[in-house]
């Protein structure tokens, strides 16, 4: 049956219930404790640094063959700009082209809504399992929790997801989820847990990549084999064909498209794309920006039943869970241009240290530093302070293929995150004693006195932390070594504005 909710309605986004409950990020610290925790594991530092640097170099190399590289990405974000513009009317075609072609479209507000209709699918079928595709929306509404909650074991057939799952881990990248681990851990955790959900991993495993992909692959083939239903996201929605498109490595999601007899597929509302036309732009952009491919090795497409051939019951769930908020802002709503190809991430200096886990989310790095704030809104402590978890060094928008500007938008977040806490901050309390000092010459002048007697009464020494409402600043920064002098001596002991206009050598010291 097909279900409809009204059109989502611009609004300031706030948290829901659903954030306050949430058994993966509840009680999330800051991203700057979190990331300092994540710092001392020197073991995750080095498989980040060296997977980060090699996709990198990869993805170099196949965008520099492109001479019409920025005209792709200008395609692109015009493609995704348009559906944003018209995305009611977007989401109403796709819909009538799905239902045309014999799915069945519901709707979900948030993702209370969204995991309640595949639980109640899964359970009109029978089953209680189900194999998923990778998907990022399926895990951002927590679906396999939901499901586990109502007695029906989700299982992931994405390599890296399955690694994740089984290591009873949350994922830390975008495109590769286990990223933070290596060969030698991740044939532990195949050696420790596979055989008490199934196949066991061979007793002569080692931590070559062949033997570990094998192990995986004979572990998931008989879930892929005995699976009744089968959960998806889409990379894609097509509104004028009502095609959904999923693009993966491995040939996993090949399995669960085809083989199921119920195929569920939850997908976020700003997947759409207007024309079928501007898929082969995405498809030039996603597989170069995400894994360094020209061509990602699999392309699977579906649009509604086929009889005799995949799925015979098919369903499509459509959700916003906080999207529209996004949309209502002029400037934020760019955030959802992107196309989850992690570019970004590879290479944020700040992810590359700090790793995913640090950001609260299962959209890490700068993508989720701006996008998390708007879907969940800024009430919680990590989501108030992952617009500062960036140096604002710019990579990320030279690198994003949709042109997201990153930068722009952690600097409008943050000042949305000053605005929410009022008058009452540190940092509004210290821009209000700065203008007031900046206001009289007089005061500046008594400012810079007081700040050339503490240096030199310091001798040099450097002050690491500052007690009381500055102390979150310094937890992260050193303070600024005080002048022994200020620019006023240096002008005044040069004749000052007498010369200002006279012509003079320059000095070692004024060098």
């Amino acid at each position: 049956m097909t279900t409809t909710v009204p059109a989502p309605r611009p609004a300031r986004p706030t948290p829901g219930p659903l954030q306050e409950t949430t058994p993966t990020f509840v009680g999330m610290p800051k991203f700057p404790q979190a990331a300092k925790e994540a710092l001392a594991n020197t073991q995750q530092r080095r498989n980040l640094a060296h997977a980060t640097g090699v996709i990198r170099a990869k993805r170099a190399r196949v965008v520099g063959e492109l001479p019409h590289w920025e005209d792709l990405r200008l395609a692109g974000s015009q493609a995704k700009d348009e559906m944003m513009t018209h995305l009611a009317a977007y989401l109403d075609q796709l819909e009538a082209n799905l239902v045309r072609n014999g799915a069945q479209v519901h709707w979900a507000r948030d993702a209370a809504e969204a995991c309640q209709v595949v639980v109640d699918i899964a359970k009109a079928k029978g089953t209680d399992e189900v194999v998923k595709v990778k998907s990022m929306a399926t895990q951002e509404i927590e679906l396999n929790e939901a499901l586990e909650a109502a007695g029906i074991r989700a299982w992931e057939t994405d390599l890296a997801e399955l690694i994740v799952q089984l290591g009873h881990d949350r994922p830390s990248h975008i495109l590769v989820p286990a990223i933070h681990r290596n060969r030698s851990e991740i044939r532990e955790i195949f050696r420790r847990e596979m055989h008490l959900v199934g196949r066991p991993a061979p007793d002569d495993l080692t931590d070559e990549p062949r033997r570990l992909a094998e192990a995986a692959r004979l572990h998931l083939r008989e879930k892929f084999l005995r699976a009744k239903v089968a959960v998806s996201g889409a990379n894609f929605a097509i509104a004028d064909t009502g095609t959904l498109v999923v693009v993966e490595s491995e040939g996993n999601g090949r399995m669960c498209l085809t083989l199921p007899e119920t195929l569920i597929s939850v997908v976020g509302i700003e997947k759409v794309l207007p024309t079928w036309q501007d898929l082969g732009t995405f498809m030039q952009l996603l597989p170069r920006s995400s894994t360094g491919e020209r061509m990602n090795p699999y392309t699977s497409m579906w649009t509604g039943v086929h009889p005799g051939d995949g799925p015979q019951e098919v369903h499509v769930v459509l959700i916003d869970n906080g999207r529209s908020h996004v949309l209502a802002d002029p400037l934020g709503r760019q955030a959802l241009r992107c196309i989850r190809c992690s570019a970004c991430l590879n290479v944020c200096p700040v992810y590359e240290r700090a790793g995913g886990h640090a950001y609260g989310s299962v959209y890490p790095g700068p993508i989720g530093a701006v996008l998390n704030p708007q879907l969940r809104g800024t009430a919680s402590a990590v989501d108030k302070s992952l617009p500062y978890a960036s140096s604002l060094c710019g990579a990320c928008f030279e690198a994003c293929p949709m042109r997201i500007d990153i930068p722009s938008l952690l600097v409008h977040l943050r000042a949305r995150v000053v605005d929410d806490s009022g008058r009452k901050s540190a940092e509004a309390k210290a821009m209000k004693g700065m203008a007031w000092m900046f206001g009289d010459y007089r005061r500046l002048e008594k400012a810079q006195k007081a700040a050339k007697l503490g240096g030199r009464l310091l001798g040099g020494r450097t002050i690491h932390t500052i007690p009381g409402p500055f102390g979150p600043w310094t937890s992260a920064r050193d303070v600024p070594d005080l002048p022994t002098h200020s620019f006023r001596d240096w002008w005044d002991a040069r004749g000052g504005a007498a010369s200002a206009g006279a012509p003079h050598s320059t000095t070692e010291e004024q060098r």
